[in-house]
């Protein structure tokens, strides 16, 4: 039996202001108004908003050699899918195929997230997670027309934010690549930075 599937894309991506070291992605289905907020690690979010900028990283990190080993196996990822929710947990698979057989693999919902804009691949939820975990509100942050709907207070102030990856949350991440030691990934953070206040 097939589960009823629904299409998403990434919205934003920002700092968490009641989880120190956590951003939330916010995940919007691609034709409706729900929208999934998640919390992920600062690790993640940082490929996430690599891969969203187009910063490439002088050496290969851990999702691009995943990328291509996979093409050197000729291993395609047909989609991410997020199939359930478990005590606020979301749990997420990577259903790819060789050619001939079909294989399913968990992954964390940030890896899933990463991958799916790697392989270029489409970003699925089961219509039950959605409608257990989606809040249904407009991009720009109201209630639908005929919603009557609370909307809780989750950090979607800005729901359509300028931007997918704010300057403000590139220089955190910048702040933390150079805690971490990783000087190569800061810099190209802080080129894109620079580039980004330039066309302003």
């Amino acid at each position: 039996m097939s589960m009823k599937k629904k299409k998403l894309k990434v919205m934003g991506l920002s700092y968490s202001q009641t989880q120190a070291g956590s951003y939330i992605v916010v995940l919007s289905e691609v034709k409706g108004n729900r929208k999934i907020p998640v919390v992920i690690k600062g690790s993640d979010a940082q490929q996430i908003a690599l891969k969203l900028e187009n910063i490439k990283s002088p050496r290969p990190l851990t999702h691009d050699l995943f990328k291509s080993f996979a093409d050197q196996y000729e291993i395609d990822i047909k989609e991410v899918f997020i199939h359930s929710i478990v005590e606020g947990v979301f749990y997420c698979k990577l259903i790819s195929s060789n050619g001939s057989e079909e294989l399913d693999v968990e992954v964390t919902i940030g890896d899933g997230i990463t991958l799916s804009l790697i392989f270029k691949c489409p970003l699925m939820i089961s219509l039950e997670v959605l409608e257990t975990a989606g809040i249904n509100i407009n991009d720009d942050g109201s209630n639908p027309v005929n919603g009557e709907e609370e909307i809780d207070d989750i950090e979607l102030v800005d729901v359509k934010p300028k931007r997918v990856v704010s300057i403000e949350d590139l220089e955190k991440m910048m702040n933390k690549a150079l805690e971490n030691e990783e000087y190569e990934i800061a810099a190209e953070i802080r080129d894109r930075i620079s580039e980004l206040r330039n066309e302003k």
